[in-house]
């Protein structure tokens, strides 16, 4: 059960990190001199690859610069479902029917991945309550036909939500339709790193904690050397799964990512009634904004509403109190409602939006999963791990990973630009919405 935070303070920390299981100490360990693997990130992609890479028989050394799960893994919203920040329609324009279909279906293998581990190996608070994608301007609302027809020809559950209904799956009258998908879940994402730390090591992968990664050097013989804060480590494949804090250690994903930040709030506790009129079938939800706002309600009946803030420097104090009000206008019910934890962490973005998987200065990588991790990052840790042992990569792997189109070696000085032109888009739609009243 979670504690509450102190009364009239907020806590700024992840409200999972508060209330996952505790984690041993791995810091301070001995590293070896060799490993067949070494993994870099102690997330949901590294833990992952961690696992199946031992399980296949390889000795793994796993290197996390700060505890396990430090980074987005426990910092999300905890809304695991198939698909991709792209729409199906656009992956269609682009690729063709039949790779966007392979790129798609594996996404629904990897929730599936999820859902069978929850269902069998992890206790993570998985709960099949599928989620509505909420238009935030009626012309947002206009290709949702087409795209429910694209989802069911792909074995996903959906259906149009008319405005007029919205009432039944949502306790707001701030939108204009919306896409109810059936095929998703929300689960605690700090009980799932505590899982999957714990089926890696029963694997026999070693983690390492508090043990950045600072280089890597490919050998003649096509090993590698991992060169760490503590020391020197021979590898024979090399894993990198740090997403959006991606760093020198991997200088050409560095050009290829941009590391956004997202912030998340939790309320105390919301009375049943009160929780059962926001989210009536305890759905999740976003909506079509630019700066959209993500939000559901936690294990134990709490509000979890999260967003991009702000694309300039700021506070996660200041964050909370944008986010606030924003709950406030989605749901003015809540206005009595206090926020108890607030935090923020990196999103790794691409300039195409889309995950990418490959091979590049000397590791095996998976990197860029633009806010939809938590189902596809554990499938693809996996197999990466199965990749480098021999078997063929995920269809991902087959895309070209375009570079960031501007001057830029890891700090996005233009984000707070780019950030001013999607508000500017957002208020044009606000505009046509609040004439269509």
């Amino acid at each position: 059960m979670a504690q509450a935070a102190e009364p009239g303070r907020i806590e700024e920390r992840s409200f999972w990190q508060a209330t996952m299981p505790p984690m041993p100490d791995r810091s301070g360990r001995p590293l070896p001199d060799a490993a067949d693997v070494v993994v870099v990130g102690g997330g949901l992609t590294g833990l992952s690859a961690a696992r199946r890479a031992a399980e296949l028989g390889a000795s793994v050394a796993l290197l996390e610069g700060e505890q396990i799960g430090w980074g987005a893994s426990t910092r999300n919203g905890g809304m695991c479902h198939p698909g991709y920040k792209q729409a199906l329609s656009v992956l269609v324009r682009e690729h063709g029917e039949a790779k966007a279909h392979r790129l798609y279906r594996e996404t629904i293998d990897a929730f599936e991945h999820v859902a069978e581990l929850c269902a069998t190996r992890i206790d993570a608070d998985f709960v099949r309550s599928g989620h509505v994608a909420l238009a935030y301007a009626p012309s947002h609302a206009a290709g949702y036909a087409a795209a429910v027809d694209a989802l069911q020809a792909l074995d996903m559950p959906a259906h149009v939500v008319e405005r007029e209904d919205l009432r039944e799956e949502i306790g707001t009258d701030a939108y204009f339709g919306g896409i109810v998908v059936e095929r998703s879940a929300g689960l605690h994402p700090g009980k799932l790193i505590a899982g999957l730390a714990a089926l890696a090591e029963g694997a026999g992968a070693v983690l390492h904690e508090e043990t950045p990664a600072l280089r890597v050097r490919p050998q003649a013989d096509g090993r590698s050397v991992v060169e760490t804060s503590r020391g020197a480590i021979q590898a024979r494949d090399v894993i990198v799964g740090t997403n959006g804090y991606t760093g020198g250690l991997t200088p050409s994903l560095r050009r290829r990512i941009l590391a956004i930040n997202s912030y998340i709030v939790v309320t105390e506790p919301l009375p049943p009634s009160v929780a059962a009129e926001v989210s009536p079938r305890g759905r999740m939800f976003f909506d079509s904004k630019n700066f959209l706002y993500y939000w559901r309600l936690t294990p134990d009946g709490r509000m979890l509403f999260g967003g991009r803030a702000s694309m300039w420097p700021t506070s996660v104090a200041r964050a909370a109190s944008i986010l606030r009000r924003a709950i406030i206008a989605v749901h003015p019910q809540l206005a009595a409602t206090r926020v108890e934890y607030a935090w923020g962490g990196r999103v790794a973005f691409t300039f195409d939006r889309m995950p990418h998987v490959g091979r590049a200065d000397g590791v095996t990588y998976a990197t860029g999963c633009c806010g939809s991790g938590v189902a596809v990052m554990p499938w693809l840790g996996m197999r990466l791990a199965e990749w480098v042992g021999g078997a063929a990569p995920p269809a991902l792997a087959s895309l070209r990973f375009p570079l960031v189109p501007a001057p830029y070696e890891g700090r996005a000085w233009f984000l707070p630009l780019a950030g001013e032109y999607w508000k500017a888009k957002d208020r044009l739609a606000a505009r046509e919405a609040s004439r269509a009243g």
